[in-house]
């Protein structure tokens, strides 16, 4: 017996496409009752701002072979029998391997994904044409235990006047969890290592001015109860939630755009697969016109330098990474061996 499916009409720049979807009735988020139709449906509503957003990149699909609650695995090349309308391109990873990945060109292509069980989608920081520069500096705020989104938006506000005080023009989403994500545009003409430099001295700068509120420490016992500012997600091949995409979290929340106005009373509980297509036709996308006046790091990247003469240098690299120049050692405090104590 044929499998149930249905197809679904998706409008974009060379015409509406028919993408098939099987399954359709397949819950996938159990809580909310959001089907996998639903999902391909938000996408079509959602999908010129979606594309702008997460189109020219390359991208890694978070993949679910049932509902959320499910098994996960991710998808970083191009799944099998992809429609000739989905492009990828070959991208350097950490360990110097090129492999391709998917590349979002229109919303059909986001539909189609669906269709292949993808609930998350993750961009990269840099475009499909210029993978190795990064044409966003982002910076994710991320609260530890103890801490929550509310904690994080005070975090935020000043972070966005560091930005601006080194010449950027900070936008933000909610992460569609807990966190924050603070993203701005730049000159993509440094390659992904100076890019996190930017990041940590941001975050160095934002910890100075709220130490009792905001960590950069990598190892989770020093972080305490602040917000973390996971400088490591600059890195290349590291990647965040994009914005609209959806997150597997029970509600089918979504990483919604805010303007800056926005932020003190936001619930990232209401932006949701069934909310935001409304909240777009009525107030719009606010990372419409994210790339109309790309920055520079170069604040950032002399503050760096200026840390690293005050003996604050590099930070650790996520595990899977190969040992990088400066780096200190990659293990936890409290397991770091001690010096032994002369005799007495």
């Amino acid at each position: 017996m044929a499998s149930e499916s249905t197809t679904i009409s998706v409008p974009g720049p060379h015409g509406p496409r028919e993408v098939r979807i099987s399954s359709p009735g397949r819950v996938v988020w159990p809580e909310a009752g959001v089907t996998k139709l639903d999902l391909a449906q938000y996408l079509v509503d959602v999908g010129e701002a979606f594309v702008a957003a997460n189109g020219d990149r390359p991208v890694s699909l978070q993949r679910y072979s049932g509902t959320i609650e499910g098994d996960m695995f991710f998808s970083k090349n191009p799944p099998k029998g992809a429609p000739d309308y989905v492009r990828s391109v070959s991208v350097v990873y950490p360990s110097a391997r090129s492999h391709p990945q998917l590349v979002i060109d229109e919303p059909a292509a986001a539909v189609w994904a669906a269709q292949m069980n993808t609930v998350v989608f993750h961009p990269w920081a840099s475009r499909a044409g210029n993978s190795d520069n990064p044409d966003q500096l982002r910076i994710d705020l991320d609260p530890q235990p103890g801490t929550d989104f509310d904690d994080a938006i005070p975090a935020a506000l000043e972070l966005r006047s560091v930005l601006e005080e080194a010449g950027l023009t900070p936008f933000i989403k909610t992460s569609g969890n807990r966190g924050i994500h603070v993203y701005a545009p730049i000159h993509p003409k440094h390659e992904f290592l100076e890019v996190r430099h930017a990041v940590i001295a941001a975050g160095r700068e934002l910890e100075r001015r709220m130490p009792d509120k905001v960590t950069t420490a990598w190892w989770k016992e020093e972080r305490g109860s602040r917000i973390f500012v996971d400088f490591n997600q600059a890195n290349r091949d590291r990647t965040i939630a994009g914005a609209y995409s959806p997150r597997a979290v029970p509600q089918a929340q979504v990483s919604c755009p805010l303007a800056w106005d926005e932020l003190e009373n936001a619930d990232p509980a209401k932006y949701t697969i069934m909310t935001v297509p409304e909240r777009l036709r009525t107030v719009g996308d606010p990372w419409a016109d994210m790339h109309r006046s790309p920055g520079d790091i170069d604040v950032l990247l002399q503050w760096w330098e200026r840390d690293v003469q005050s003996g604050q240098g590099e930070m650790p690299f996520p595990p899977e990474f190969p040992k990088m120049p400066g780096e200190p050692m990659r293990v936890q405090p409290s397991r770091a061996r001690k010096p032994e104590e002369p005799a007495g």
